[in-house]
């Protein structure tokens, strides 16, 4: 089920933007995107600007991830434009890599990927929180969905545990895989402590795509990414609480 109303952080280049593209594609689109990015006055964001020029239902919201009053800040701002509605789905999908490993990583490292990966998704649900309940009182009758209410954090292969062997030759990317670990624990608890309100709460392995953050010799293009993920939001169900799963709805262990 689509959702109406969907905010999605991290828009202003990736598997954001193209997001923020394609739902506008659909053969029903939401009535509302709400894209947010650190920047909205960035060159870097003259692409998502257009976009939201162009489509009334989109509304660009300055978002920083890692500070407490710009989260705030962007919630006010999307509770006005909500006028009262209910948010059908977050994205957590803002996120940074670096290039650490075992011997390269230190304390500023660890605990920046930290920050921009674990916390940032933690605090910006919490503060969205009472638009997703909205949205799942205004649903009562729907199974869990993205049609109703839903959480979902852009999490990675990368930080399954089990699969650690298979994935850390050539790319050990160190604090990255940590702080997806530890999103996948946060998802998880998000899943269990959110589910009397009715929100769907899964982690979302995008695959390795052709990004700033993924290079240019990922498996994937942006564009086949973002196919598979709105398919798969579309078909997310009450069997995927709590869970990864990948671009194309097979499940990840953790």
């Amino acid at each position: 089920m689509a959702p109406q109303r969907i905010l999605i952080t991290g828009c202003n280049r990736g598997i954001g933007l193209e997001l923020v593209c394609q739902l506008l594609q659909q053969p029903s689109p939401p009535v509302q995107i709400f894209a947010t990015c650190r920047d909205p006055d960035s060159p870097q964001n003259q692409k998502l600007n257009d976009l939201a020029a162009q489509n009334p239902g989109v509304v660009v919201i300055k978002l920083e991830a890692t500070n407490s009053q710009s989260i705030q800040e962007a919630r006010k701002e999307v509770e006005k434009h909500l006028n009262g509605a209910g948010l059908n789905v977050l994205v957590n999908n803002a996120g940074i890599m670096t290039g650490s490993s075992l011997e390269s990583a230190n304390a500023d490292d660890m605990l920046n990927v930290y920050n921009t990966n674990v916390v940032g998704p933690l605090l910006i649900t919490r503060a969205f929180l009472p638009f997703l309940k909205k949205a799942a009182e205004e649903n009562p009758g729907k199974p869990l969905s993205c049609g109703k209410s839903a959480l979902i954090n852009v999490s990675t292969l990368l930080g399954s545990i089990e699969k650690t062997p298979e994935t850390f030759t050539p790319y050990p990317v160190l604090s990255y895989r940590c702080s997806k670990a530890a999103l996948n624990m946060l998802t998880r608890c998000q899943s269990e402590g959110y589910k009397k309100d009715g929100i769907l709460c899964t982690a979302l392995h995008p695959g390795w795509v052709q990004t700033d953050l993924g290079g240019p010799h990922a498996h994937l293009t942006v564009d086949q990414s973002v196919k598979g993920i709105i398919k798969v939001l579309d078909k997310l169900s009450e069997k995927h609480a709590g869970i990864l799963v990948n671009w194309e709805g097979d499940i990840v262990p953790w």
